[in-house]
C-alpha cells in the first residue's frame, strides 16, 4: 500500500513548494518569476484531478493543496500591497478555522447563509464562484503586474496597461466577496468554540458547587 505522503497529487504538491521558493528567489525579475509562479498555480488545478483520476485523494492532501497555496500568495500579497499583510492574515485565520476540523470542514457550509452558498456550490463552479477564486488568486498576480509594468507593458503595443485596471478592480470585486466568505468562517467558528466551551463551563460549576 502506497504511503499517503508518496500519494501522486501530494508529490505534485511538494513539487509545487519548490517552485515557489524558485519563484521568490527571482521576485525582481518578473519574466522568470512569472512563469515559475503560474506554473505552480497550474499544477494547483492538476493535482485536484490526478487525486481523483486516481482515487488518491486524502485529508494531507487537502490540507497541503491549501497550504502551499496560502504560501504562495502569502509572500505575494506581502510585497504587492502595503495591506496585503492583512488579506495574509485573514487567509490563515480562515485555514485555522476551517482545517481545524480536518477532512469535515467543507460540511460547516452546510448551514451557511444563501450568499455564502452561492459562492461554494458546486466547487464553486458558479458565477460568484468562480469570481471569487479568480479574485483570490489573480488580485495578487495583477497587482504584481502593475508594480512592473515597466518591464513589460512596452511590448503590448499599448493594451496591457489599458486591459490592466479593469482587471484588477473586476478580480479586487472578487477578492472582496471571498474575504465576505471568510469573515463569515472565522465568526461562525467563534460561535462553534463558544458553544463548545459554555457547556463544560456550567459542569464545572456544578462540580464546584456539589463538592463544597
Amino acid at each position: 500500500m502506497t504511503s499517503v505522503f508518496l500519494y501522486v497529487p501530494n508529490v505534485i504538491g511538494y513539487f509545487r513548494v519548490g517552485l515557489v521558493l524558485a519563484a521568490w528567489l527571482y521576485y525582481d525579475a518578473l519574466f522568470v518569476f512569472l512563469p515559475l509562479y503560474l506554473c505552480s498555480v497550474l499544477l494547483d488545478v492538476v493535482d485536484g484531478y490526478v487525486a481523483r483520476r486516481l482515487n488518491q485523494t486524502s485529508a494531507f492532501g487537502a490540507w497541503l493543496d491549501v497550504w502551499v497555496d496560502n504560501i504562495s500568495r502569502s509572500l505575494l500579497w506581502t510585497t504587492v500591497h502595503q495591506c496585503g499583510v492583512f488579506i495574509a492574515c485573514l487567509e490563515w485565520t480562515v485555514f485555522v478555522c476551517t482545517h481545524s476540523l480536518g477532512s469535515r470542514w467543507k460540511e460547516a457550509f452546510g448551514l451557511a447563509p444563501w450568499w455564502v452558498k452561492a459562492v461554494m456550490a458546486n466547487g464553486f463552479y458558479t458565477l460568484p464562484g468562480a469570481l471569487t477564486i479568480a479574485g483570490i488568486h489573480g488580485l495578487p498576480v495583477c497587482l504584481y503586474l502593475a508594480q512592473n509594468q515597466s518591464e513589460w507593458v512596452p511590448h503590448t503595443a499599448g493594451w496591457g496597461e489599458s486591459l490592466l485596471w479593469p482587471t484588477v478592480i473586476i478580480l479586487a470585486t472578487g477578492r472582496v466577496i471571498g474575504a465576505a466568505v471568510e469573515l463569515w468562517c472565522i465568526k461562525t467558528h467563534i460561535v462553534d468554540l463558544v458553544m463548545e466551551t459554555t457547556p463544560t463551563t456550567g459542569v464545572q460549576e456544578n462540580s464546584s458547587t456539589n463538592t463544597n
